[in-house]
């Protein structure tokens, strides 16, 4: 008798998450084969778990998958010190991680900072973290249990910020420096992988925070989504994955477009030439204005779509007007002809 369908289910998801591991570093570009002597020692990979249902179902499918394919299997859990007892939750969740087999793992602490409100300040130490991990074990990936609901969610918050098409292809399978973070369970569903907890008589701890509506996540996954599947019927989950998915491969496909227009709308001294920007389509053009805003000392993440009209407004509606102030103390201005962003 086989595991239970959902069990099946998460291990055949990591599983292939690991070959296209494997097969991603076996066909780095420039390196040539190597003998048996030579082969570097199996690669690790980390699993990022808080204990809940996802990332413990994450875990169990990990420990089970990563032996069959030479695939060293360690993980990784992240104290944020925001609730009273965390630290002995996290030692807990460590213990429950080592007792499916897996090593290395650890614990690690974080201090919450306030940029950017409570959940991406959280976010943000929470991956800084796990990057320290990873080098400091030299993890080939970090698998996270990030899953279809998940990026339905995270569709919706992109939708209501309005910061357009890149904000709307959600969570990619595969991100971060080399490809180091991976998300298996981005075609499951929550159900899926609590089932499968529950299959395999596995702990499982809810985080308070996920029911908390002082979250903006919190309220679109209890009050959000909910009335949008009352409204609207089932399948919106779906279809909101389905949505990331595909303006993942449009904006893809614009960015690469932006970059090849990049150099062709420069003079010889390296500056923007209005006219040029101007016959770009106005997608490809704002592109380049938020990438030439970045490389000037813009912060991306404070880098808003409102920052960039007003930007391009130099360009397709200019009316003599003064400079624009962005994030990171970056000035944009129109300069006879030509559009110079620059630091103050």
């Amino acid at each position: 008798m086989g595991p239970h369908p959902a069990v099946a289910a998460i291990r055949l998801a990591v599983r292939r998450a690991l070959n296209d591991l494997l097969t991603d570093h076996q066909h780095t570009p420039g390196e040539h084969p190597r003998t048996t002597a030579e082969r570097p020692p199996s690669p690790l990979v980390l699993v990022a778990c808080s204990g809940g249902a996802d990332s413990m179902a994450l875990a169990s499918a990990l420990a089970f998958e990563a032996p069959k394919l030479g695939i060293r299997a360690g993980g990784v859990t992240v104290d944020h010190g925001l609730q009273a007892g965390s630290d002995l939750r996290a030692g807990e969740v460590a213990q429950r991680l080592r007792d499916l087999g897996l090593d290395p793992v650890e614990s690690v602490a974080v201090t919450v900072g306030r940029d950017g409100g409570p959940e991406a300040a959280a976010r943000d130490a929470r991956y800084a973290a796990l990057d320290a991990a990873a080098e400091r074990h030299g993890a080939a990936a970090i698998l996270l249990g990030h899953t279809r609901d998940d990026q339905a969610e995270t569709v919706l918050l992109g939708l209501a910020r309005g910061s357009g098409i890149r904000s709307l292809s959600g969570m990619a399978a595969v991100s971060g420096a080399g490809g180091r973070y991976r998300r298996p369970f981005l075609h499951l569903d929550r159900q899926t992988a609590r089932t499968a907890c529950m299959a395999q008589s596995l702990p499982v701890w809810d985080d308070p925070h996920n029911a908390d509506p002082a979250y903006t996540r919190s309220r679109l996954r209890h009050e959000g989504l909910p009335a949008l599947e009352k409204a609207l019927g089932k399948g919106v989950v779906e279809a909101l994955a389905r949505t990331a998915q595909l303006s993942r491969d449009d904006a893809d496909a614009l960015d690469t477009w932006a970059r090849q227009a990049a150099a062709a709308v420069r003079d010889s001294a390296g500056l923007l030439e209005c006219a040029k920007l101007h016959e770009l389509p106005p997608a490809v053009r704002r592109r380049v204005l938020r990438r030439a805003a970045i490389e000037a000392g813009a912060p991306a993440g404070s880098l808003f779509a409102r920052h960039i009209e007003e930007v391009d407004r130099l360009i397709t509606g200019w009316r003599g007007q003064g400079a624009i102030n962005l994030p990171g103390k970056v000035v944009a201005q129109r300069q006879g002809g030509r559009l110079v962003i620059r630091q103050s």
